[in-house]
């Protein structure tokens, strides 16, 4: 601990539980979008509730009470804070920062106070990404999943990161302030307000994640918009995991192929097909990550794959995978280095792929998206009145 003074900050070890970092992991590589600086993606509570996955939230809502009252806590400002933004973020390799303070541009004046919560590890998960203060202790900050690094937002705490080298670095970024003029929860309720109350049943289309406009997944180094320089962050996450797409549609028939990734599409992998249809590329994602997440636990519940699930892919077939992957993930050593594990250990899914476990993993992920949905839904009179965001405890009510 730092100076309250000096350098006010606070470095909490295992504040976050493992299991908690593994899904808010699953949320943003499910989720994200290009960031705003190159090699670097983020996903937004706002950006869930536009893509209709606003469900995703309900992993964050206790982290970030927690979070607050701790902040409140420290620098003795007990009730006096909103959360003025929550974000998971992710860097990869090559991006940076140098040395500033979160609150020097005019526009971020109103920043008192950063959260920053690792969700993976320095040296196994990522290299490079050291966080550096420029004065007071700790002058470097060594990432570790679970830990929590909170400080001042102003020039006593200036402050760098070093460039990533391998990996992709996760962390959950909250920025408080004393001006509740910004406080994010206001809008986000609002936004909220407008989902439907009908009743969760099987797999809803309402409870199915819609992408945003295709120009917020394309990727490249310099962040040109000039597609034919760039990676389609959805597609690459699903490549960069070994599974392939399969379009349903003759792309032909579409005007723009990036509406391919808006239509119903199938999963491929080492040339066989899953035969069922997802109902856009973020469905795809979605699942795919959910397996990414939980297939080793999966694999104890497999059962005997059913006749049909999984069947071999023509040749025509196999040919619509390679076209849709060289348009959309034309660059395949670029994917591998934004979001694969090059040269990092215990990062990706099991060795041994198995489509019994797969075919759980869809199962599983319809049962965890409906479960948050309907928290969600339960949860929203409560915050309306309140026009806050907060835990709330059905089992005591």
């Amino acid at each position: 601990m730092a100076d309250r003074e000096q350098n006010p900050r606070l470095l909490l070890s295992n504040f976050l539980s493992l299991e908690q970092c593994k899904e808010l992991e699953f949320i943003h590589k499910s989720c994200s979008t290009v960031g705003y600086r190159p090699g670097v993606f983020s996903t937004t509570l706002s950006h869930l509730i536009a893509t209709n996955s606003a469900h995703l939230i309900m992993p964050l809502v206790l982290i970030r009470e927690k979070l607050k009252e701790k902040v409140e806590e420290f620098f003795a400002c007990e009730f006096e804070l909103c959360i003025e933004f929550t974000g998971l973020v992710s860097w990869t390799k090559g991006a940076s920062i140098g040395w500033h303070s979160d609150d020097n541009r005019p526009y971020l004046k109103q920043r008192d106070f950063a959260a920053v919560c690792y969700l993976n590890s320095y040296g196994k998960d990522f290299r490079g990404g050291l966080f550096h203060f420029q004065d007071g202790e700790p002058t470097t900050v060594k990432p570790s999943a679970g830990d929590v690094l909170i400080y001042t937002a102003d020039n006593r705490n200036v402050h760098s990161v070093d460039e990533i080298i391998d990996g992709e670095r996760l962390t959950l970024t909250l920025w408080f302030s004393r001006d509740g003029a910004h406080d994010e929860d206001v809008k986000l309720v609002s936004r909220l307000s407008e989902i439907s109350s009908t009743e969760v049943t099987d797999v809803p289309s309402s409870n199915l994640p819609l992408p945003a406009s295709s120009n917020m997944y394309w990727f490249s180094p310099d962040q040109s918009s000039d597609h034919d320089s760039a990676i389609n962050i959805c597609c690459a996450r699903i490549y960069a995991l070994g599974f392939g797409i399969y379009p349903i549609e003759d792309k032909t028939n579409v005007l723009d192929v990036s509406d391919l990734l808006m239509k119903p599409l199938q999963l491929t992998r080492n040339n066989e097909l899953f035969n069922q249809e997802f109902e856009n590329v973020l469905h795809a994602l979605q699942v795919v990550q959910y397996y990414s997440w939980k297939a080793f636990g999966l694999q104890r519940h497999a059962t005997i794959l059913e006749e049909g699930r999984v069947i071999p892919l023509s040749g025509s077939q196999s040919q619509n995978v390679r076209d849709l992957e060289s348009t959309f993930v034309k660059d395949r050593r670029l994917a591998q280095t934004t979001f694969g594990h090059t040269s990092c250990d215990g990062c990706g899914t099991p060795k041994e792929f198995c489509w019994a476990s797969f075919c759980a993993a869809v199962d599983a992920w319809r049962d965890y998206t409906n479960k948050l949905h309907r928290d969600l839904l339960r949860s929203l009179p409560y915050w309306r009145s309140h026009q806050s965001i907060f835990d709330v405890a059905f089992d005591e009510l």
